[in-house]
């Protein structure tokens, strides 16, 4: 752990940790303690964390609704938003925007750096606002914990960026595999093409500093990450491959993948993991990876094993002979068939069956048209902000998933096996691991 990062650490030993957990799932936040209950044609006044980027598309897939204040560290990257909604207040720093906004605001998209998803999320939460966070919700399995207890204790609508559990096909595919099309499920194999072309991964950290860009506030960009050099190979894209900022390609897909498999399986509780990767660095995830989870069984379903591979890496291709593996794909294997799909749905089948061999397969989840799919991503969850149905990625459904999929990321850091309790948050076999499993914030930064 960098040392700087250690030294302003806020929970420095488990007993800290588990009293904040505790903490966070039982107590009272003394901000907002009844949330205001809109109708269905009532419009929440949103405010936007991170407009630039991906951040665009949150902010303006939820125009319909009041877009009150829109707040970004880097000027450049938020112009577009800033002349979209003329009438939104402005800010850089989002705990201003809290302090002098908070009774205006109903709701917030949070778009940041995975680095900065927890803590801007949860002061929301903690203020009864309801959340849209992109993925993946936080950057390690602790604030994932946290953030989920809080936002069940506060009773927010919640909804992680993971934009393809809501298209029509991904719901269908789940609720085939739930339904018995494959039969009892044994392994999950997900992979990507990432990082390669996207972004570079097992690198070191940049030795030079050149001059911080004018209209980016590099203090804010950092916020509760350790202090260090501005450099263009972290801004605006690039730093998803920096482990003090990003979570690697695992980070980055693995809870887009899991779309279907989550929806199908509910992926929680894993007790082993192991992990191989190639060319990663103190700095930097892997060039490429290969991770193996045992998953426990839950209810009637029986425990498989889930496996990731990125960096161009795929599963060995018998599992579906005679096509070729997609860059980035899932496929589904049970005992009586195996179902190739993505995170946007659309299944083959080894067996050669199709969609229409399943119509008594029973349908369980809402659909939106196939055009429609993406604007009602951010629809179900203005519509649970107003009352509707909670979201089927709500941090209850998507929290327990980013635990998992950041426990991968643990396994690949640690170089070696480590079985995991999931209720304690703990490696049990390997000490030296849990220092992953959390991490503490730069002086100033705190949820």
């Amino acid at each position: 752990m960098n040392s700087t990062h250690a030294s302003n650490a806020l929970s420095g030993s488990r007993r800290r940790f588990l009293r904040d957990a505790a903490l966070a799932s039982t107590l009272a936040f003394p901000f907002i303690h009844r949330l205001p209950v809109l109708g269905a044609n009532a419009r929440l006044n949103i405010a936007s964390i991170g407009v630039g980027g991906k951040g665009w598309t949150d902010v303006t897939q939820c125009d319909s609704e009041n877009i009150v204040a829109l707040c970004d560290v880097d000027d450049r990257r938020a112009d577009a938003a800033f002349k979209r909604f003329p009438n939104a207040r402005r800010f850089r720093d989002f705990r201003q925007m809290f302090d002098q906004m908070g009774r205006e605001i109903d709701a917030v998209t949070v778009s940041t750096p995975d680095h900065m998803h927890f803590i801007p999320a949860m002061w929301a939460i903690q203020r009864g606002k309801h959340v849209y966070c992109q993925k993946p919700l936080t950057q390690t399995i602790q604030e994932a914990r946290l953030l989920t207890a809080a936002a069940a204790q506060k009773k927010v609508a919640t909804q992680m960026g993971t934009q393809g559990r809501s298209h029509p096909a991904t719901r269908r595919d789940a609720e085939l595999v739930r339904g018995g099309a494959v039969g009892t499920v044994s392994e999950v194999h997900c992979w990507t093409d990432r990082p390669g072309p996207w972004w570079k991964q097992g690198v070191q950290r940049p030795s030079d500093a050149p001059a911080v860009p004018s209209g980016l506030d590099w203090d804010l960009w950092l916020g509760g990450a350790p202090e260090r050099p501005y450099h263009p190979a972290y801004v605006p894209f690039a730093w998803r491959g920096y482990w003090d900022f990003g979570t690697g390609a695992l980070g980055d897909m693995g809870c887009h993948l899991l779309n279907v498999p989550d929806l199908a399986l509910q992926i929680r509780e894993a007790t082993r993991v192991e992990a191989v990767s190639e060319g990663m660095t103190a700095e930097s995830a892997p060039v490429t990876s290969t991770v193996r989870w045992d998953i426990a069984a839950r209810g009637l379903r029986p425990a498989f094993r889930l496996f990731w591979y990125d960096g161009g890496k795929r599963p060995n291709p018998s599992l579906f002979p005679g096509r070729a593996l997609p860059e980035n794909g899932v496929l589904v294997v049970g005992d009586k068939d195996t179902m190739l799909t993505n995170y946007e749905g659309g299944a083959s089948f080894r067996s050669g069956r199709t969609y229409a061999d399943f119509k008594d397969i029973a349908e369980l989840f809402p659909k939106a048209g196939a055009k429609e799919w993406e604007h009602a991503h951010y629809a179900e969850w203005i519509q649970a902000a107003k009352g509707g149905p909670k979201t089927l990625s709500g941090f209850e459904a998507t929290g327990p998933m980013t635990e998992v999929v950041l426990l991968g990321n643990v396994a690949l850091r640690a170089r070696a096996p480590i079985e995991w309790n999931a209720r304690k948050l703990k490696v049990t076999n390997l000490d030296s691991a849990n220092q992953w499993v959390g991490h503490g914030y730069r002086r100033g930064w705190h949820a």
